[in-house]
């Protein structure tokens, strides 16, 4: 990986970003639902350095795209930071169109779902920032689909809790 400084440790001490090797896997979610994140790719930047309470990405959104399905966490918080694009924050309270510069909070345990989509015709850069307690769930309320995470795995049922 070129533009990343190392000084005698496992975990640099600065790269570039942007030419951190993205995910290979496109998502954790179990099908019909994992194809439904095509267009995204994320840059596990905290798990680079080594970071474990919290994960940063750098996230990047193909025209089209979403960060993922809404949802709302029941521990974890979260926080995105726009860096190029217009994509639309999708909450309960409806939707709101980001640009440069902006930034959103979602706090654990409210129930507000969220989610990023782009429908324009470029690309949405953005930093997401989340934390990592340990017992989380998450409901996804469009879908029938409910995740828990379990000794830092997540695990997906349908709503009735029968497993994927």
């Amino acid at each position: 990986m070129s533009g990343v400084i190392m000084k005698n440790r496992e975990e640099p001490v600065a790269v570039m970003a942007a030419q951190v090797t993205p995910r290979a896997k496109l998502s954790n979610y179990p099908e019909p639902f994992a194809s439904r994140m095509k267009g995204r790719e994320k840059r596990a930047l905290g798990d680079l350095f080594g970071l474990s309470n919290f994960g940063v990405n750098l996230t990047r959104l193909s025209p089209g795209a979403a960060s993922a399905l809404r949802h709302a966490h029941s521990k974890q918080d979260e926080f995105i930071y726009i860096l190029h694009g217009h994509p639309i924050l999708i909450t309960d309270a409806g939707e709101t169109q980001l640009s440069p510069g902006m930034c959103a909070g979602f706090k654990a345990g409210t129930g507000n779902a969220h989610q990023l989509v782009n429908r324009t015709s470029d690309e949405v850069h953005f930093l997401e920032v989340g934390d990592r307690s340990p017992g989380d769930s998450a409901q996804y309320l469009d879908d029938d689909l409910k995740a828990l995470l379990v000794e830092g795995k997540w695990q997906f049922t349908h709503n009735d809790g029968s497993l994927y």
